[in-house]
């Protein structure tokens, strides 16, 4: 697997811009992996000890050709938001999945988590030349949803009980954008 270490990648837009995680990140990104509502959100079921937070930062410090890890930051004042993933990257296919976390009620509902969606999108679809990009999202995340449908993405299918959470099974809405749907609806940049 080829990994490259880049010092200054930053993807910019109007309120946010995208890095990788640095060692410094530490405190801010463990912090962001213990909301408990970005978990329950994204379905993680582990929690994580500060040591396995360091090896992480540390691969994910890296542009892997399987994925590419960014951290979700505030231009007003470089607060850690969140984090936008491209992952299972298949360059013979041309596909990657894609998703987010956004960390804190306060910066919910705020157009962040769609800025940055995007501007990973525009990056997967231009720069890395993807076909199409897919997620999966719990159903008991409407709000979610409906964001998703606005970037452009359509439901694809259903995965009926995918997580057990709460005490219950979930299920996970599988959606995907192509590139031409992207290009209409959000331009080239």
């Amino acid at each position: 697997m080829m990994t490259e270490k880049l010092t200054e990648f930053r993807i910019e837009s109007n309120n946010i811009y995208l890095r990788l995680v640095q060692e410094s990140d530490l405190e801010d990104y463990y912090a962001f992996l213990q909301d408990p509502q970005m978990i329950r959100l994204t379905g993680s079921q582990k929690e994580f000890t500060r040591d396995e937070i360091v090896d992480w930062i540390k691969k994910i410090s890296l542009i892997n050709e399987d994925r590419i890890d960014l951290i979700i930051m505030l231009k007003e004042t470089d607060e850690l938001l969140g984090e936008v993933v491209l992952n299972e990257i298949d360059s013979i296919n041309r596909s990657a999945n894609i998703r987010i976390g956004i960390q804190g009620t306060q910066h919910r509902g705020k157009g962040y988590g769609t800025e940055a969606m995007i501007s990973m999108l525009r990056y997967g679809f231009e720069t890395m030349k993807l076909h199409r990009i897919h997620l999966g999202v719990y159903t008991f995340n409407p709000r979610a949803i409906h964001v998703y449908e606005k970037i452009g993405f359509l439901r694809e299918g259903i995965q009926r009980d995918a997580i057990y959470l709460d005490g219950e099974f979930h299920d996970m809405m599988i959606m995907a954008i192509l590139e031409d749907d992207f290009r209409s609806l959000h331009g080239v940049g």
